[in-house]
């Protein structure tokens, strides 16, 4: 089974392949051509939305025949969820890179005091947004269109939103019910927030979101349980 996430990383093969000759596996191919419609179907939906999003318009972005996208995707939608969980993965997996700081690391109760907790959070929500900021077509993919793609979609994204609750919650060291739910209203503000800037296309306005959450955090760390 192919790799979702490294069809889409700028190290894959994304661009069209050279014709005649060109040396590459069969596997080699099938992958680039996973990634071109993976990120053809999220370029796409950035300007069209993903009711306005027909194959025939990822077809021809990605430089692929309707034949070559129904052997790797059922429908739009599979294509969609393809595409949903292999941008999920290519942010979570930037924010380790940005941070150097691995899920183990992130998800770990291991007596961090709350100086330590709140610098590495400051570290993780700058390489959230930034990543988003950076990747606007998969931002706005599982911010904003998940929503138009239906109930299938829409539960993906509830799922990934409660993984990077526990994360937040395990990073700041909210263990009981009350700071659980305090976690996962900063992360659903936060998923909220970032609409508005995203479908202006402004990257710096996603980014500026930083300073007030990080005071926001600051202050109820400081507040105690």
């Amino acid at each position: 089974m192919l790799d979702p996430v490294n069809a889409v990383t700028e190290s894959a093969p994304v661009d069209r392949l050279p014709r005649g000759r060109h040396g590459l596996s069969r596997r080699e191919v099938v992958t680039s051509q996973r990634g071109r419609m993976l990120r053809a179907m999220a370029d796409a939906m950035t300007e069209r939305g993903y009711v306005g999003t027909p194959v025939a318009e990822v077809i021809r972005r990605a430089g692929v025949s309707r034949e070559t996208f129904y052997q790797q995707f059922s429908s739009k939608l599979d294509c969609f969820m393809a595409a949903f969980d292999a941008g999920a993965e290519l942010l979570l997996g930037s924010i380790e890179t940005k941070t150097g700081l691995d899920r183990a690391t992130l998800d770990g109760h291991d007596g961090r005091d709350a100086g330590t907790r709140l610098a590495q959070f400051d570290r993780v929500l700058a390489a959230y947004l930034d990543g988003l900021a950076s990747h606007p077509g998969y931002a706005r993919l599982f911010l904003v269109e998940v929503y138009a793609a239906g109930p299938e979609a829409v539960q993906r994204r509830a799922e990934l939103q409660d993984g990077i609750v526990e994360s937040v919650a395990a990073l700041l060291g909210a263990t009981d019910e009350r700071g659980r739910f305090a976690c996962e209203v900063v992360v659903a503000a936060l998923g909220s927030m970032v609409i508005v800037p995203l479908v202006a296309n402004d990257a710096q306005g996603v980014r500026d979101l930083h300073a007030p959450v990080l005071d926001l955090v600051r202050h109820a760390l400081a507040a105690g349980p």
